[in-house]
């Protein structure tokens, strides 16, 4: 061995050489290389702290093998194996012996496997026995794998044995060769340089002895037990040929078996196992063939009987179970647990999947000790009934054919106790997500013996709609879907108008009051709470002028405040009467304030004077800045909680400041009860929230105040919206389409500027109309015109290529026509396809539900929606593309249609695509647009007044 100049060419090689004690090894080492590219005899021994000198020879498979290699190489398995420092000589003439060579060789094998895997077709060479040189002669590793047959011969005196290696193809003469077996645990032969391996796990000492022998012999007088004991195992392994004994294969029919295996305080999982007549079989890979031995001492004959599994029928059943909602924990057991996704235990798996099961020939067996577990379809049904205060919760848990009240599971849920026990004395397993889901339905029950809310829990039943099926009456329907909340008129005397989001605002507000519940109104700064507020005010002045209701609301805040509240109302609601109790001159008397609609005071003078307040009745009591009484120990607090009222608002940007806590005082304001009592709240939310940072709290805190807190903020409302991009795309009508198209305006033109034109201007208008209904519709798709047309269309083609690279990639696209006869061509289109749609026009019944499946469903990517029923009132952020599929007379319903997705809320880059066939009206129509931006401005809304402002030309030009 000598250095190597690095200034010089050198390379790197593998060398498999045997170690005398260890057995064979392989070695990684550097070769400078003569100047003709030979290697020369200068060589070094590299390992993975020396070899970064040479990276330059190296790729990343190479750092891993000589990784390997390192762990192998014998001053490191002397120090992983012998915990004392030793000499090699010491440790290998003292210590080492068969005993510890049996048990390091097969670990060394494992290492030496996984390296001849990564070599391929890298330098290997075979290390000289005399001086250790490494490239002593090139190896080359198989390209294919060696197929071995075992071979016996009984006559009346013996029985031969012998081994018979097949190589691509031919025989391989390998006895008498100088064959070396350099890996034992997975046979790898050394024969004329080349290295095999074998197709199948086989051991090397099966090899060895026929390495230099002909055959094996067994005399009769050792046969029986040699059969037993060594033919067996064989059979069941490797493929034999016998000569004096039969052997015969068996088909039996199969059963696939699974068993549960309940593990207590732990993961419970399934073990599957397959059935063969007498024989069972775990899934255990290498085991494919099982044998039984049977002599007949009249015929002195012996038979091994196997039975051969099926890898296919056993691969259906796993890939079975995968598919239905498991995997796999090991494959030698045939162990499994569930994908943790739709079932968080085999028990709901088995539950859910019973039917399933037993219907493909699974035979269910349990492993449980003295427990026997139900397994069958668990459900629950729940009925909501109204009340005037509260909300009947009729709830009951099916286990099978067992209907529990499910009320007697409280002390389970709230406990997280899983097991329970069924009348027949078997144990149900609760549902894992019925914890989670249900956990506050009790929580916040009224009372112990039966499932009571409060009306302010609406909420709770919103979050257990999302998830479980509710039977309930269409106003507790209404109430639940926060998200379609009606339009109310604004009021008469309000100087100027609401923005959109701040109408939705003023909305909410009357949807609370409709239900008698409080609320927090926590939009960001400067988006208009008090103009909102204030225009709710004017409204019930103006709805509770000629009742007996109480009519006089009251308006706390910050002394900062006042005078910008009262020039608010100046400008905005001039007609409400306003007291500002501020002051030395207050008033004394509670019976002033039904002077007034609005009576404005601090947080400061509340707690001075409320023995005043909490005397008079309010229609509203309304907080501004309301973060105000957060800490309910506050003496604000608990002044405002002696006050009476119809109705309750809070008012605030930050409701939350600086602890989830915040929010507690608020909502007892607004809706007590809520929350639970305040140790409560701090216990089962704040302290999850905050420190624990649980997720799953914070969404379900959410759940229970969404109907009562909205929230907007200026990234929202003030930047509003994403860009959008929008893009005409031409379509070449279709050949027979653009013959048709031709034809009919000729007709009408024709008919209508040689003489029409010069009659009636009332029935010119009409005939014009029709005409040009008629040759639009020509130009989406003669269908529409004449339905026995067979022919394509140009766009029809067009959208439906486009459709498809866009749905494609999981986006949503809304698709709007004012014909709905272009929109059944594309339904009819979808059906066909098996395309799944959203659709609404003027006739569909339930809007709602074609919504809910479009925003709520991923698979339902196309929504097919008439401008008249649907472009307008609908928010649709959901979708990031929309198609224009004709072009109206009117652009601002275009734009109508677009902002069914680009509006608030939308995130993404909304894409505009409108067709407009080529050649065609059309075409024209765009043009026409353009040029009369009086149209454009003046936001015509019928396609009449559209045709009405059209000159001579325009006639000309639309029908040219």
């Amino acid at each position: 061995m000598q250095q190597i100049d690095t200034a010089h060419p050198y390379k790197l090689i593998y060398s498999i050489g045997e170690h005398p004690y260890l057995g064979y090894l392989i070695e990684p080492h550097i070769v400078q290389l003569n100047p003709n590219g030979s290697l020369s005899l200068s060589y070094k021994r590299v390992f993975s702290n020396t070899v970064d000198e040479f990276a330059d020879a190296l790729d990343e498979t190479d750092y891993k093998i000589i990784k390997l290699l390192d762990e192998v190489e014998q001053s490191n398995v002397i120090k992983k194996y012998h915990k004392k420092p030793v000499r090699p000589a010491d440790y290998f003439s003292k210590i080492f012996d068969d005993k510890v060579r049996n048990y390091i060789r097969p670990r060394l094998e494992k290492k030496l496997l996984k390296v001849l895997e990564y070599i391929g077709a890298k330098s290997l060479y075979l290390m000289s026995r005399k001086d250790g040189y490494p490239a002593e002669q090139q190896l080359q590793i198989a390209d294919q794998t060696t197929s071995i047959l075992f071979h016996f011969r009984r006559n009346e005196s013996e029985t031969r044995y012998f081994p018979t290696l097949k190589y691509d193809g031919h025989r391989m003469e390998f006895m008498f060769k100088n064959a070396e077996v350099i890996i034992n645990s997975q046979a790898w032969l050394l024969l004329d340089n080349v290295l095999y391996h074998f197709d199948q796990p086989l051991e090397g000492k099966k090899l060895a002895p026929f390495l230099n022998k002909r055959y094996i012999s067994v005399p009769r007088s050792t046969e029986r037990k040699y059969y037993e004991t060594f033919v067996t195992p064989l059979i069941e392994k490797y493929a034999v040929y016998a000569e004096g004994f039969d052997i015969k294969t068996l088909k039996e029919d199969t059963i696939p078996i699974l068993t549960l295996n309940y593990v207590q305080n732990g993961d419970s999982h399934l073990q599957l196992s397959f059935q063969y007549a007498d024989f069972l079989f775990s899934p255990a890979a290498e085991q494919k063939i099982s044998v039984k031995m049977t002599y007949d001492p009249d015929k002195d004959l012996y038979t091994f009987t196997r039975v051969k599994r099926s890898t296919i029928w056993e691969d259906n059943l796993h890939t079975y179970l995968t598919e239905l909602g498991l995997q796999k924990q090991d494959t030698l057991f045939g162990r499994y647990i569930t994908n943790g996704q739709a079932f968080s235990n085999v028990f709901e798996w088995l539950s859910d999947k019973h039917e399933q099961l037993l219907q493909k020939g699974f035979v269910i067996k349990q492993e449980t000790g003295d427990k026997h577990f139900f397994i069958g379809k668990t459900t629950l049904d729940i009925e909501v009934v109204e009340d005037n205060d509260w909300f009947d919760v009729r709830a009951f848990a099916n286990f099978g054919p067992y209907k529990i009240p499910f009320v007697q599971l409280r002390d389970h849920i709230l406990n997280r106790i899983q097991e329970f026990a069924l009348p027949n004395g078997e144990i149900a397993i609760i549902p894992e997500e019925w914890f989670a889901q249900y956990e506050h339905l009790f929580q916040f029950a009224i009372k112990k013996s039966g499932l009571q809310l409060n009306k302010a829990h609406i909420g709770i039943l919103h979050e257990i709609s999302e998830h479980t099926a509710l039977t309930m009456s269409r106003k507790l329907q209404n109430l639940t879907n926060f998200e379609e909340i009606a339009a109310v008129s604004p009021p008469q005397d309000f100087n100027g108008s609401l923005r959109p989001y701040q109408e939705a605002g003023y909305n909410w507000f009357h949807f609370l009051q409709e239900f008698k519940f409080g609320g927090v109104l926590a939009d960001d700064m400067g988006l208009g709470k008090t103009v909102q507020t204030l225009a709710l005010l004017q409204k019930q002045k103006e709805e509770l002028k000629n009742t007996d209701y109480a009519k006089t609301s009251l308006l706390v805040l910050p002394t900062s405040l006042v005078y910008n509240w009262q020039r608010e109302a100046n400008r905005f609601a001039p007609h409400l009467r306003i007291l500002t109790h501020i002051g030395s001159n207050r008033y004394k008397d509670p019976y002033a304030f039904t002077h007034f609609d609005l009576i404005i005071t601090t947080y400061g003078i509340i707690r001075s004077d409320e023995d005043l307040f909490s005397k008079f009745f309010f229609n509203y009591i309304i907080l501004d800045e309301s973060q105000n009484i957060k800490n309910p120990t506050s003496k604000s607090f608990k002044s405002i909680k002696s006050l009476k009222s119809r109705y309750k608002l809070a008012l605030s940007g930050t409701p939350i400041e600086n602890s989830v806590s915040d929010i507690w005082s608020q909502m007892h304001f607004t809706n007590p009860g809520l929350l639970g009592s305040y140790s409560f709240f701090q216990k089962e939310f704040v302290t999850a929230i905050e420190k624990k940072k649980d997720e799953h709290t914070a969404k379900r805190l959410q759940a229970i105040i969404k109907p009562f807190v909205l929230r907007r903020t200026k990234n929202q409302v003030a930047t509003e919206l994403p860009p959008k991009t929008e893009q005409i795309i031409y379509c070449e009508m279709d050949e027979a389409q653009a013959e048709i198209y031709e034809s009919t305006k000729s007709e009408y033109r024709n008919a209508l500027l040689e003489g029409v034109v010069n009659n009636s201007a009332k029935g010119t208008q009409i005939a014009l109309l029709q005409g040009l209904t008629k040759l639009r519709q020509l130009a989406n798709h003669p269908k529409m015109v004449d339905t026995k047309y067979s022919k394509d269309s140009g766009k029809f083609k067009a959208v439906i290529e486009m459709l498809q690279s866009i749905s494609s990639e999981g986006n949503k696209v809304l698709i709007f026509s004012q014909f709905v006869k272009h929109l059944d061509l594309f339904k009819e289109y979808f059906d066909k396809k098996d395309i799944p749609y959203a659709y609404l026009d003027g006739a569909t019944k339930d809007r709602a539900r074609a919504v809910q499946e479009f925003k709520e469903k991923e698979e339902v990517r196309i929504f097919l929606i008439s401008i008249k029923a649907g472009g307008v009132g609908l928010n649709l952020t959901e979708a990031d593309y929309v198609f224009i599929l004709d072009p109206w007379w009117n652009p601002a319903v275009e734009q109508q249609a677009i902002d069914r997705s680009h509006r608030i809320g939308q995130k993404r880059n909304v894409f505009i695509y409108k067709f407009i066939s080529k050649d065609t009206v059309e075409e024209k129509i765009v043009a026409l647009q353009n040029r009369k931006l009086s149209i454009a401005t003046t936001l015509i809304t019928t396609e009449e007044t559209f045709v009405k402002s059209l000159t001579q030309d325009d006639l000309r030009e639309l029908l040219r």
